[in-house]
């Protein structure tokens, strides 16, 4: 048995916790709030309550394989439904697409119906496209330790390539909708398609393929259901107990300090961003720059609101990002609000002016903007921005200190639940059974 402490009490710190617990280690794990979850949680305020951070996900299959491999299965703890359509989209010149899941030609006919014949099938060739792209991800990096002396040479040239994602888009479409889809999710990200790897398009695939889910009530119920798991398996959990650095003696992790003494340790995962502490940020990884958290504003509603589907993404500069899952009082809705991009005025405001106008309904609104997100959580929950391929070595290079792992947004492909997720796993196939 290996005495491990996991620096981080966010998804990936948790989820990384509750695996290795279960491997027959003694963990602890030192959050510097006073709960679990990080990004993932909720605002709440006079009976509105809100998703702190993601609303839904992906890849359910991840959440499933972390609840089975700690214990009770996923069923038991939380119910997963899916997100149907994915997100409705209202494009510039007028056009509106509700996208749905899991099938091609629900795709192809959804697309084909709202932007144009034939461009159906010019996005799910795209789309298509990048089904071997998910298989060599998802084999030789995504599921398993990387080792460039070890993986496949499909794997070491996907990951090495040079080629962006904008790059790659501009080349595909003509059509600037079909490539405003296409660059979603780095723009939500809060990254620069001409900075990111064009494997990044892969995404598209996987919620064709796999679909959106989400939990009635809130996806905040996951920090919650974590917490449980943690108790379950007896993870010694400090909060509101700041980690100062790790402790490295001749080239190896032995502990961590605190705020309230030091803690000894066989192993140190990192769930935070290492560039945090300063014997991580001394040792020699190069510092990258985090992406911006969005703008975002929690509205409580108050009378009848539009009938609006669970995302609505309204695309241009500003683009903005209405979920309409929140909880309210009887009689109220709770919306929030995301804007990336050239936001000049209120978002409300910019919100009427695209044609969604709820100025005379706001009984209550919490704003929280991109610095504000940033303190609360001591660092962006979108990890890094991509920098074309020196981001990649960073994360492939992996800790220059024995005994120390990094899992987190900071270790993973991407910000999101199942990258995050999938990222420890990885962790915990590292270090092993006790």
């Amino acid at each position: 048995m290996s005495r491990v402490v996991v620096v981080g009490g966010g998804f990936g710190g948790a989820a990384a916790a509750a695996r290795l617990a279960k491997l027959g280690h003694r963990v602890t794990l030192v959050e510097r709030l006073g709960r679990l979850g990080g990004a993932v949680g909720f605002v709440e305020r006079d009976g509105y309550r809100w998703d702190a951070g993601p609303s839904s996900t992906g890849l359910p299959a991840v959440l499933r394989d972390l609840f089975r491999k700690s214990g009770r299965p996923l069923e038991r703890e939380l119910e997963l439904v899916p997100v149907e359509p994915i997100r409705e989209h209202r494009f510039v010149d007028g056009a509106v697409l509700a996208m749905p899941s899991g099938s091609r030609s629900a795709q192809l006919e959804a697309v084909d119906g709202a932007l144009g014949t034939g461009l159906g099938r010019q996005w799910v060739d795209y789309v298509h496209g990048h089904v071997e792209t998910w298989d060599v991800l998802r084999r030789g990096y995504l599921e398993r330790p990387y080792s460039a002396s070890h993986a496949d040479a499909a794997t070491r040239a996907l990951l090495r390539t040079r080629t962006t994602l904008h790059r790659a888009v501009r080349r595909r479409f003509e059509d600037e909708r079909l490539r405003a889809l296409a660059l979603l999710s780095t723009v939500l990200d809060g990254q620069d398609p001409r900075r990111v790897p064009a494997w990044w398009g892969v995404w598209a695939y996987v919620e064709q393929a796999f679909g959106v889910w989400t939990v009635p009530g809130g996806m905040g119920l996951l920090g919650d259901a974590l917490s449980r798991r943690l108790r379950d398996r007896r993870v010694e959990v400090l909060l509101q107990t700041t980690v100062q650095d790790v402790r490295i003696h001749d080239g190896r992790a032995t502990g961590v300090v605190t705020d309230h003494g030091s803690l000894d340790a066989e192993v140190v995962v990192c769930a935070v961003d290492p560039q945090s502490l300063p014997g991580l940020a001394r040792g020699g990884r190069r510092a990258g720059a985090a992406a911006d958290p969005p703008a975002v504003c929690h509205l409580g509603l108050r009378g009848e609101v539009p009938d609006l589907s669970h995302e609505v993404v309204l695309h241009g500069d500003p683009t903005l990002v209405v979920r309409t899952h929140g909880t309210a009082p009887a009689g109220a809705a709770a919306w929030t609000v995301l804007a990336r991009g050239g936001l000049t005025e209120d978002v409300v405001v910019a919100l009427a002016r695209r044609g969604i106008d709820v100025t005379g309904q706001v009984e209550l609104r919490v704003d929280r903007s991109p610095p504000d997100q940033v303190q609360e959580l001591a660092g962006s929950p979108y990890g890094e921005l991509w920098r074309g391929r020196a981001t990649m070595d960073r994360r492939l290079a992996g800790p220059a200190v024995q005994g120390l792992h990094v899992a987190g947004v900071h270790a993973a492909a991407g910000s999101g639940l199942p990258l995050v997720g999938l990222a420890a796993a990885v962790v915990a196939q590292r270090i092993g059974s006790a």
